[in-house]
């Protein structure tokens, strides 16, 4: 068996505060890695610290740029036990989607739409729980219970296949599982 990792969060950006104006969820955002050490961890996020435009798929670290600045976030790690075929083919997907990482843009209509619970897919266009739900919805991971561009991050709490490791902050999760 093979290990997925999925960390959940909650920023004080404007973005994260909106999100969490519209759903009152307790994370917003959504990760995925596919290692232990969490590095590297993907999302369809800011590319860049300061600025929440443009955004895209993006390699998120939790020890420098936009964490490092906002370690006091509050945050939930999660894991799922996968099959090693269904492990390869969600870390194929993601391959190919970062060949092509300068083609996907951030779906920011379909997150409105979103909200209202109105499917709107667009071809290389993600937010970041959508973003994930691709992955696992096409390797078959999790059987999710509506289309990946209607999945909230708070939806993932949901799963009883997912296994909380951590709940706390930032700046704890990097001391108690030793990233650096």
């Amino acid at each position: 068996m093979k290990t997925i990792y999925l960390l959940l969060t909650k920023s004080n950006s404007f973005v994260s505060k909106a999100i969490y104006y519209m759903t009152q969820d307790d994370y917003t955002h959504i990760s995925i890695s596919f290692e232990e050490s969490l590095q590297p961890m993907y999302s369809c996020a800011r590319k860049y610290t300061y600025t929440p435009l443009p955004a895209g798929i993006k390699n998120e670290s939790l020890i420098s740029g936009f964490y490092l600045k906002n370690s006091s976030i509050p945050c939930a790690l999660y894991r799922i036990k996968v099959t090693e075929d269904k492990y390869n083919k969600a870390k194929t997907l993601l391959n190919k989607i970062l060949e092509d990482e300068g083609d996907y843009k951030y779906n920011l209509m379909g997150l409105v739409l979103c909200h209202f619970e109105l499917a709107y897919r667009r071809h290389h266009y993600y937010f970041c729980s959508e973003f994930v739900s691709e992955i696992l919805a096409h390797s078959q991971i999790l059987e999710l219970p509506k289309m990946p561009s209607l999945m909230k991050p708070s939806d993932y709490l949901l799963f009883e296949e997912l296994e909380c490791l951590y709940k706390g902050n930032i700046h704890d999760l990097v001391q108690s599982r030793g990233i650096s």
